[in-house]
């Protein structure tokens, strides 16, 4: 296994940059999640690690070896891709040994291989079936196989369940993160869910631009976010955010009234609060009072939104609660579950 290091890395088209003065170190063994938006990077970062872009100025390492300028078969790097890039023509045996067949290796030793990485992913039936025969998450199985079947030192997967309907990419999770418990080796994951961060990570880059955000294990992420970009991004539904001002400690932002927030004064603040910490309770017995905008069941929980001057905030609630849309409904929160953002730096103000 090796770690992976970007020290000042940063890839221009022109005057546009994809990514801009990458400065990171994956540890050996770390499953590390780049998490953004579409356009953010993270793709182009993790295509510079395998070697299929070219960083425009800085040094990627893995492990002891600079790879900028060595060929993409020499990285010892396999790679996932989202739509699972397997050959039709060939059996599912066949796909997952090819890498080792390229390479040159002998054929019992490519069937004593191909059994192995099969089994750790439960492919065994399926071995002499074609691609076509098989699920969207059978294939995305053996996409695995194939990468693992040779022990690379990293493995690179971009958007690897993006194809697959909401079940499997349940099921899928949880394989591959038993796969790392397993094989323990270096993991650099791209995706834009933010459940997929959540779950897999030991850390989650979150990117936008270009450049990371915030850098830390998911709990971090999610509890303590750094800025307004890494607090609106992250969570579902996300952050409520309101624009206002702090006076005597209190914040402001049209109907909006949070006591006992401290800080003194100051303009072009921008509060945050989830909606798992809001409640929905009896008109005038919260911090303000509103119409619903919209009410939704989830299963587990009801999701409730109303409009504060154009400006949606929304509560979850208990499964078992009712309203209707229109109905004034009041709602609370406590103030230290709040956030407080500068909303020109739209860094974290912390009192």
């Amino acid at each position: 296994m090796a770690s992976v290091n970007f020290k000042g890395v940063s890839k221009r088209w022109g005057e546009f940059f994809g990514v801009r003065d990458l400065d990171l170190h994956v540890d050996d063994t770390e499953f590390l999640v780049l998490l953004g938006p579409s356009g953010c990077g993270k793709t182009t970062t993790m295509r510079m690690v395998a070697g299929l872009e070219e960083p425009t100025s800085g040094e990627i390492w893995i492990g002891d070896d600079m790879v900028n300028d060595m060929p993409p078969r020499e990285r010892d790097v396999a790679m996932v891709f989202q739509n699972y890039g397997l050959y039709p023509h060939m059996t599912v045996r066949e796909n997952i040994g090819y890498p080792l067949k390229v390479r040159g290796h002998a054929r019992p030793d490519i069937a004593r291989m191909v059994d192995a990485a099969a089994a750790k992913v439960e492919l065994g039936p399926y071995l002499d079936r074609k691609p076509g025969q098989l699920s969207g998450g059978q294939r995305q199985r053996v996409a695995l196989a194939r990468s693992l079947v040779r022990t690379p030192r990293v493995f690179l997967m971009d958007e690897p369940l993006s194809n697959l309907d909401a079940k499997l990419r349940v099921t899928m999770r949880a394989e591959l993160k038993h796969l790392h418990h397993e094989l323990r080796i270096t993991t650099i994951y791209v995706t834009h869910d933010q459940m997929e961060a959540m779950t897999l990570a030991t850390r989650i880059a979150v990117m936008d631009k270009g450049v990371i955000k915030q850098l830390a294990a998911p709990e971090v992420i999610y509890n303590d976010p750094a800025n307004l970009f890494v607090a609106g991004f992250i969570g579902s539904p996300s952050m409520n955010l309101v624009q206002g001002a702090l006076i005597d400690g209190a914040f402001r932002g049209g109907a909006l009234t949070v006591p006992r927030l401290g800080g003194g004064t100051r303009d072009g603040v921008v509060l945050g609060v989830r909606p798992e910490d809001v409640s929905v309770v009896a008109p005038g017995a919260g911090l303000l009072d509103a119409p619903v905008y919209a009410f939704e069941l989830t299963g587990e929980s009801v999701l409730v939104t109303v409009t504060i001057a154009g400006k949606h905030i929304a509560a979850r609630g208990d499964r078992h609660f009712r309203c209707e849309i229109g109905d004034r409904i009041g709602i609370s929160f406590d103030p230290a579950r709040s956030y407080l953002f500068d909303a020109a730096s739209e860094d974290r103000i912390r009192l």
